[in-house]
C-alpha cells in the first residue's frame, strides 16, 4: 500500500480524538482514509451542511451570527474546493473531516458548532441520497439519447428484410426497424428502474444522528425541503444503515447494461464477414498491430466486457451489508467506490453505443446473402394448411418434409414447383409460394407488437411519442401497445 501523503505542520486533531492516543497508525490511517474517492462528494456535503445549519439557527440551537458565520465559512471553502486549492489531507480520512477542518481554519472555533445534532454516519448517508439524486438524471438522458439513435435507426433502415434467430439459427424474417425497436423497449424499461432508483434516493436521513436520533429540538424537514426531498426516514436506526438505495442504482445499472452487452454482442456478429449486416465507421473501430486487413469493433467489444465490471460492483455491495448487524459500519464505506465506478461506466458505455450506432452501415448485401437460398419461411407453409383445416401438427410434419427435400437438393423454398409441393399434400395450391418471399412473410406478422411494416410504423409512432415526454416521468404510453 502506497504511503500517505506527508502533512504540512502539525497534523490536525482527529474529529473523534479524544478517546485515543495522539499517535495513530500511520498505516492504519491509510488503510481507513477514504478522501482518496469521497472527494467527490464535496458537493452534496456542502449544501447538507448549509441546511444543517440554517435549521439549526432556526430551532434556536444556534445563534444568527453563527449561522451567519458557518455559512459564509463553507461558502469560501466551496471555492477552493471548485477552484481545485483546497488542501485535502489524508490524516483527516473523509471528504466530511477535511472540510471541518478547512472551515476551523477559516472562521474558529465556532465551525465546531456545526456538528451539533448530526453524525458523520447520517452525514455521509446524506451526502450519497444527494449524490444518486444528482446523477442519475444524467444517466437517464444518456439512456434516452441512446434510444433515439434506436429509433432513428428504424426509421432510416426501415422496410429492410433480416433473417430473426432464435438459438442463433435462423428462424423467420423480420423487418431489421423491428429489431433495433427491441432494444428500445429493453432500454426504456431500464429507464423505469432508474426513475424508481431515484425516488428511493429521494428520502432524508439527516436528523437520525449516530443511529438513536438526537436530544436537540430539531426539524429535519426544513432540511428535507431546502434540499428538496420528499420523504423522511421513520426509524434512525434504518436511516444510517440502509444502502438498498445504492443497490437499487447499482441494480438498475448491471439490468442496463446486460441489456448493452447483447446489442453490442449482436453488432460484433453483425459486423463479422460471415454475417456482413453492418459495418462500423472508421471512427468507432480499431485496427491490428500486425494483421494491416482488420477493422476491428473494440468499443462494441469493450462495452460487453465492462458488463462484467458492473455486475461485480452490485455483487461486491451486497456482499457487504448481506450480513451487516444495525447500525452503522465502515464496512458500508464500500459503496462508494462500487457506486462511483458504475457511474463512470455506464455513463461512458451509454455515450459510446449512442455514437457507434449513429454512424454505422447498414449492408443490405449482407442481408439479401443471408436470405437467398434459405428455407427460413417454412413456418409458412405449415400456417397455409393450418389454415385449410390441417391440424397445425400434422401441417408442421408436412412442412418439415418439404424442407428436408430442399436442404437434399440444395434449393431454396421459393425454388419449388408448384407440383412438387401438391405432391406431399394436395391441400397446397399454387399460391401458397408466393408467400414464401422474405418481405410476405414479414408483412403478413400483423398481431399486436409484430414485424410487419404497418406494426412497426406504429411502434415508431409510439417510441417518438415517448421520446417527447419528460425522461424522468414516469410513462403510461407504452400500455398503448
Amino acid at each position: 500500500m502506497p504511503r500517505p501523503p506527508e502533512s504540512q505542520g502539525n497534523p490536525p486533531e482527529k474529529l473523534w480524538g479524544g478517546r485515543f492516543s495522539p499517535e495513530g497508525g500511520r498505516l492504519a490511517e491509510a488503510f481507513t482514509a477514504s478522501i482518496g474517492f469521497d472527494r467527490r462528494l464535496w458537493r452534496q456535503d456542502i449544501r447538507g451542511s448549509l441546511a444543517h445549519a440554517r435549521m439549526l439557527g432556526a430551532a434556536g440551537v444556534l445563534a444568527r451570527e453563527e449561522v451567519e458565520t458557518i455559512v459564509e465559512g463553507l461558502g469560501r471553502v466551496a471555492g477552493e474546493l471548485e477552484a481545485g486549492t483546497f488542501p485535502y489531507r489524508v490524516e483527516a480520512e473523509d471528504i466530511h473531516s477535511n472540510i471541518e477542518l478547512r472551515l476551523t481554519e477559516l472562521i474558529g472555533p465556532v465551525a465546531g458548532k456545526l456538528h451539533t445534532a448530526r453524525s458523520r454516519n447520517d452525514q455521509v448517508a446524506l451526502d450519497v441520497h444527494l449524490f444518486l439524486r444528482d446523477e442519475i438524471p444524467g444517466v437517464v438522458r444518456r439512456l434516452r439519447d441512446l434510444q433515439t439513435v434506436l429509433v432513428e435507426r428504424a426509421e432510416t433502415d426501415f422496410g429492410r428484410v433480416m433473417p430473426g434467430y432464435t438459438h442463433l439459427q435462423p428462424a423467420q424474417p423480420v423487418l431489421v426497424s423491428h429489431h433495433w425497436l427491441a432494444y428500445f423497449w429493453m432500454l426504456e424499461r431500464d429507464r423505469g428502474r432508474l426513475i424508481r432508483a431515484w425516488q428511493e434516493a429521494d428520502r432524508l436521513p439527516l436528523g437520525a444522528g449516530a443511529l438513536a436520533g438526537v436530544p436537540y429540538p430539531i426539524n429535519p424537514d426544513q432540511v428535507g425541503r431546502e434540499l428538496g426531498f420528499s420523504r423522511r426516514y421513520a426509524n434512525s436506526l434504518d436511516a444510517v444503515s440502509d444502502r438498498d438505495y445504492v443497490l437499487d442504482f447499482l441494480f438498475a445499472c448491471t439490468v442496463l447494461m446486460v441489456h448493452c452487452s447483447r446489442l453490442t454482442e449482436e453488432i460484433v456478429l453483425w459486423t463479422s464477414q460471415e454475417f456482413g449486416f453492418l459495418e462500423l465507421d472508421d471512427a468507432w473501430a480499431t485496427g491490428s498491430s500486425i494483421m494491416p486487413h482488420k477493422k476491428n469493433p473494440d468499443p462494441a467489444e469493450l462495452v460487453r466486457g465492462k458488463t462484467g465490471r458492473v455486475t461485480g460492483n452490485l455483487m461486491a455491495l451486497l456482499m457487504t451489508v448481506k450480513a451487516l448487524p444495525l447500525a452503522y459500519h465502515t464496512d458500508l464505506q464500500e459503496d462508494k467506490e462500487r457506486l462511483f465506478d458504475t457511474l463512470d461506466t455506464i455513463n461512458a458505455c451509454l455515450q459510446v453505443l449512442a455514437g457507434l450506432l449513429a454512424t454505422a452501415r447498414l449492408r443490405p448485401e449482407g442481408l439479401e446473402r443471408a436470405l437467398a437460398g434459405s428455407v427460413i419461411t417454412a413456418t409458412e407453409l405449415a400456417d397455409y394448411l393450418a389454415e385449410r383445416g390441417v391440424p397445425f401438427r400434422e401441417a408442421h410434419r408436412l412442412a418439415g418434409q418439404v424442407v428436408r427435400h430442399c436442404l437434399e437438393r440444395g434449393i431454396s423454398l421459393q425454388e419449388l414447383a408448384p407440383q412438387t409441393l401438391a405432391g406431399f399434400s394436395p391441400d397446397f395450391g399454387p399460391e401458397v409460394l408466393a408467400r414464401l418471399d422474405p418481405a410476405a412473410s414479414v408483412a403478413r406478422r400483423t398481431s399486436p407488437g409484430g414485424t410487419a411494416p404497418r406494426r412497426v410504423a406504429e411502434q415508431i409512432a409510439l417510441c417518438r411519442e415517448i421520446l417527447v415526454l419528460d425522461p424522468l416521468t414516469p410513462s403510461e404510453a407504452a400500455a398503448k401497445i
